[in-house]
């Protein structure tokens, strides 16, 4: 693997450009922020993709003792998360443009949104645990303003629940760390895992027990039960840009941590066929129940997108959990299918709000007569999530499926598509409405106003967004090729 110094260019980039933003008087005024914020994402856009074309490379910054360092690495698995954050980030911060022009703290807002940016690329780009841990805190601490940005109550309130939440998912993955240190080879992600058998023996149950606890601590950044409260309560008090980046990057955050634990330093075979790929499975199948279930009551719109949330997330998880190579691809299908859908949808909720006022679902009726683009695009989301073709989240819910038929896993060989359907179902039951009754509401609605539509800098990325939808949902060939190429090489 190659040494180069270019892997620090999509860390220092934004971190450096966010703390411009804060502090240097020229970039004071609302229009040279916005331009210097849509220029730095761009560029460190196409540094990722540059990147990515690239042959693997590795860079240790920096060495702890002899066997903690701080090391940076690309492998596909890193590729494609960088690849999908430097993109995501991209398109809503070109929406923030338009969306925080109406909002106040402007300027803290784009700052904290580099800075966080700069430290998910280096998560993404961690070559070991030590790098991985670091990073990931890094990205709880900066990203926690984004949520208090509104500094009301409520805000503040929802910022701490995240805030102890994700403290209380790292310490436990902690003790993951603790026990990898303790018998493994390296910390070094290494595909297949790093366990030392002789080190090993005679402590493989408590190595169990270890591991799913590290799974269900890094869960709480996916939004996986039981810590997964903090989701509902930080979407609807956070703006519209740092909602979409909590649901359709952060949590997928927890689950590249968990990739990197359970396949690149525990390895599959260790835990295949044991009670921890069992509660691992049921863990997932009752959040993505759950999840849907309070997403079908909830009546504020928000909140009910950070249900779905919770619930799409954990497909990604029951994924996993089969371990198997079609199980694997369409969890890592579903990681960047649901995060296209779900930044979209909550920028669209975002507009919405904006441009009506209107929170609560109910309330809704009539809405496509003002926002016929923007409601378009929501219908089109909401197929994706319900996995309905030839919208992409069908190509990943297939995956999910054929693999789990395939594992050796009992009854949860039928039982997990079992849950899926149910789950579909019940997305069909708390999406088509709004945009059913958006369209046709019915007798007694009176259209007393014309088009609302957003501005075009918040209108452009939903419909890029969900064009981009279709079109992976029609052409899914070159990501199910290296979404295989990544289950192959760790099953």
């Amino acid at each position: 693997m190659n040494t180069s110094f270019q892997l620090v260019i999509p860390i220092l980039l934004p971190i450096i450009s966010g703390l411009l933003l804060g502090f240097a008087r020229p970039l004071r005024t609302a229009a040279a922020q916005r331009l210097f914020l849509i220029a730095t994402l761009a560029l460190n856009t196409a540094i990722v993709l540059a990147l990515i074309f690239q042959p693997g490379m590795g860079l240790e910054l920096f060495r702890l003792s002899d066997r903690l360092s701080i090391l940076c690495r690309t492998d596909d698995l890193a590729k494609l998360f960088c690849g999908l954050t430097a993109l995501m980030f991209l398109f809503v911060g070109i929406y923030s443009t338009g969306y925080m022009r109406h909002a106040s703290n402007e300027e803290r807002f784009n700052m904290f949104y580099l800075i966080v940016l700069g430290m998910l690329m280096g998560f993404g780009l961690s070559g070991n645990l030590m790098t991985l841990f670091i990073f990931i805190e890094m990205t709880t601490l900066f990203s926690m303003p984004l949520v208090l940005h509104s500094m009301e109550k409520e805000a503040i309130a929802a910022a701490f629940k995240y805030l102890y939440y994700s403290i209380a998912g790292t310490s436990l993955a902690l003790i993951g760390f603790f026990f990898i240190y303790a018998y493994g080879t390296t910390l070094e992600f290494t595909p297949g895992g790093v366990l030392d058998v002789q080190k090993l023996a005679g402590s493989e149950a408590q190595m169990l027990t270890v591991t799913l606890l590290t799974v269900i601590g890094f869960g709480a950044k996916a939004g996986m039960f039981p810590l997964h409260a903090w989701l509902p309560d930080a979407h609807p008090v956070a703006p519209a840009p740092a909602s979409a980046i909590l649901s359709g990057v952060i949590t997928k955050a927890g689950v590249f941590a968990i990739i990197r634990f359970v396949y690149y330093l525990v390895g599959p075979a260790f835990i295949r066929g044991t009670w921890v790929q069992t509660a691992w499975i049921s863990i997932a199948l009752f959040t993505i129940l759950m999840g849907s279930l309070f997403a079908f009551r909830e009546p504020l719109l928000k909140r009910r997108l950070a249900y779905s949330s919770i619930s799409q997330v954990s497909y990604i998880m029951f994924g996993l959990g089969v371990l198997t190579i079609d199980g694997m691809t369409g969890a890592l299908l579903q990681m960047v299918f649901h995060s296209i859908a779900k930044n979209a949808l909550f920028l669209i909720a975002g507009a919405i709000i904006l441009k009506t006022n209107k929170t609560l679902v109910s309330d809704l009726r009539g809405i496509g007569k003002h926002m016929p683009v923007t409601i378009c695009c929501f219908a089109l989301l909401a197929l994706s999530l319900a996995g309905i073709p030839p919208a992409s989240g069908f190509t990943g819910k297939w995956y999910l499926a054929t693999g789990s038929l395939a594992a050796n896993t009992g009854f949860f060989a039928w039982l997990g598509p079992t849950v899926l359907m149910l789950s579909a179902l019940l997305s069909v039951g708390y999406l088509f409405p709004i945009a059913i009754n958006g369209f046709f509401p019915g007798a007694g609605y009176e259209n007393d106003s014309g088009k609302t539509e957003p501005c075009l800098s918040m209108l452009i990325p939903i419909v890029l967004l969900a064009a981009a939808i279709i079109i992976f949902g029609i052409f899914p060939g070159a990501l199910i090729s290296l979404c295989e190429r990544i289950a192959g090489g760790l099953l």
